[in-house]
């Protein structure tokens, strides 16, 4: 079972849980932060970020977190642009690590919603680059869906199959700054179209002179974004 740190609502009474979903090389303690950032935007809202279940092998000790939802090994962030043809191939070997590790998000999920006593539908996921091809590719095949899913720095794998395999259509916005060098910014433009694709329209916002990380006004979108859709659900 997948554990990371956890806050609870600041109001004492949790309505809704956030999770958030933590990149490649890092774990839950990363992200985790957001949620204090949050707190106070969204006082009925507990937080949880769980570790991804695998350390990536060879990384340094001491180095902190050193940790993958699935294997990067073939990624090169320059091939979306230089290559898409030989880029579908590697990403979808990297849909196939993401599939191999949602049970056991979904199976984290399942019980930290069942330990607030929420129902499926008063889930936000929250992912950074990793975490948001995570976020995307389970909480699109959740029933019933997430309140709101939010990604920053990320990319969508199996568009072509989602299509099939889509059991909800929540609000999504994804963030990216124009100068990252890790994930391209092409990367969100590929999803927005995907998910348009599946039916599923998405909003978007560019970070200007943002590279692989969360902007300030990422950071306001997405709170904003986040308590625009939780209140929805009442």
């Amino acid at each position: 079972m997948l554990d990371g740190p956890r806050l609870p609502s600041a109001s004492g009474r949790a309505r809704s849980l956030v999770v958030l979903l933590h990149g490649y090389g890092a774990d839950g303690n990363d992200l985790i932060e957001l949620g204090a950032r949050w707190r106070q935007l969204l006082p009925d809202a507990a937080f949880a970020a769980p570790h991804a279940p695998s350390m990536i092998p060879g990384f340094p000790p001491g180095m902190g977190g050193g940790r993958q939802w699935f294997a990067l090994d073939q990624y090169d962030p320059n091939l979306l642009r230089r290559d898409p043809q030989q880029a579908a191939g590697i990403y979808a070997t990297m849909q196939a690590g993401a599939e191999q590790a949602a049970p056991a998000l979904h199976a984290f999920l399942d019980a930290e919603l069942a330990t607030h006593g929420l129902d499926g539908s008063r889930l936000a996921l929250v992912g950074f680059s990793q975490g948001t091809m995570m976020a995307l590719h389970v909480g699109l095949r959740r029933s019933p869906g997430p309140a709101a899913i939010l990604g920053y720095s990320g990319a969508m794998l199996g568009a072509d199959a989602l299509k099939d395999e889509i059991r909800c259509r929540p609000p999504i916005y994804l963030i990216h700054g124009d100068v990252d060098d890790i994930v391209p910014v092409e990367a969100m433009f590929a999803a927005i179209h995907g998910l348009n694709a599946a039916g599923c329209p998405a909003r978007w916002h560019v970070s200007r002179g943002m590279a692989h990380g969360i902007a300030p006004d990422g950071l306001q979108i997405g709170g904003a974004f986040l308590a625009e859709s939780l209140r929805a659900k009442g």
